[in-house]
């Protein structure tokens, strides 16, 4: 068992960034993933499958009303947006958009601070590299700061739940080394984000776009500026949708399939050494590692080791957080785009704050 989710384990962290075709149908790779961990374990049976089906509703259902929303109204959203934008410093506006995206994601929950990000990423109009860069960066805020109440992501409802505390505890636990880590990710932002070019014509934004894209599923509208904004069609806001879907499906699959695998080999372990073997957060749902590594018997600053390395790796990768698997599906952005930027930022994270833990506790 534990080799064949060993193989699994390698399968998932690099077949996405060596075959196209892998990456190119990321969702299916995943399911197939997960559904084969869950056999492997001996895991897959009625309740685990009905869980899965039910995980993915309520997420799915945010994506899929946001994408309406977005469609119907894009034009003042847009132009509240673009507003907004140039009526401040730009520097200062990436800074605010990346800070307080995580710091609400806290209470509007991690996938509506998604769902916002995207909005606003998608009228900004950026260039490649600094799109996908935002949005990571905007990840790992809204990753990190929606652990900062029980009802911002999975991982803190299961820890308060598990721990039996208030509703502030992982506030007073965690916030003095989070929300530096926002103002931090805001600042960087703030410095590499190149402003977006709001002239930007249609035939520009149509060489920028993927090979095999469909352009003829989308519709071309007009702003103040004559740029052309790409409209989705409802046939691609559904499919999006159902991407999403069978992502967190897949996931609730790998979790529970790799659960007799941290049982047997990371619980009991030094919190310092779970800080660092919690980086597999990046591929795997880490309120399925929170729930195996969280034990009311421990102290504070092991609880707080358990989480701080959990939450920072799960910008690293897409499959790592909620928000980058709905950031991701909606940009177009690759594994190895999200890949090239998350994992050296994640690391210098990690590395960063494993001192401060080695310092302070």
């Amino acid at each position: 068992m534990i080799i064949g989710l060993t193989i699994i384990l390698i399968l998932v962290l690099f077949l996405p960034f060596t075959i196209g075709f892998v990456e190119r149908n990321l969702e299916i790779f995943l399911f197939i993933m997960g559904v084969a961990a869950a056999i492997i374990s001996g895991v897959l049976d009625l309740p685990l499958f009905t869980k899965a089906l039910v995980d993915p509703i309520n997420i799915t259902i945010a994506v899929l009303l946001a994408g309406l929303l977005f469609r119907w109204f894009e034009d003042p959203i847009t132009k509240g947006i673009d507003a907004t934008s140039k009526a401040m410093p730009y520097r200062l506006f990436i800074f605010l958009l990346v800070v307080i995206m995580g710091l609400i994601s806290s209470v509007i929950t991690a996938i509506v601070a998604a769902v916002i990000l995207v909005s606003v990423v998608s009228v900004l109009k950026l260039e490649r590299q600094s799109e996908v860069r935002l949005v990571i960066l905007a990840c790992f805020s809204i990753g990190m700061g929606a652990a900062l109440t029980p009802i911002g992501e999975p991982l803190s409802t299961i820890a308060i739940s598990k721990l039996d505390e208030d509703f502030f505890y992982l506030f007073r636990l965690i916030g003095s080394d989070v929300i530096p880590a926002l103002i931090i990710f805001g600042i960087l932002a703030a410095f590499i984000i190149k402003k977006g070019n709001s002239d930007k014509s249609s035939t520009e934004m149509a060489a920028s776009k993927e090979p095999g894209d469909d352009s003829g599923a989308k519709t071309k509208t007009k702003d103040d500026s004559g740029s052309g904004m790409e409209t989705e069609s409802y046939g691609e806001i559904i499919f999006r949708s159902l991407k999403i879907y069978l992502f967190v499906m897949a996931l609730t699959f790998l979790g529970a399939g790799f659960e007799p695998f941290i049982e047997k080999y990371l619980l009991g372990l030094s919190p310092l050494i779970l800080y660092w073997i919690n980086m597999i957060s990046a591929v795997l749902d880490n309120a399925t590692l929170a729930a195996a590594e969280i034990s009311p018997s421990m102290d504070g600053p092991t609880i707080k080791a358990i989480l701080l390395g959990l939450l920072i790796s799960g910008g690293m990768l897409i499959p790592g957080n909620i928000p980058n698997i709905i950031a991701a599906g909606k940009l177009k952005i690759k594994s190895l785009e999200w890949a090239r930027f998350g994992v050296p930022v994640g690391l210098i994270a990690m590395v960063v704050y494993f001192i401060v833990i080695l310092l302070f506790g």
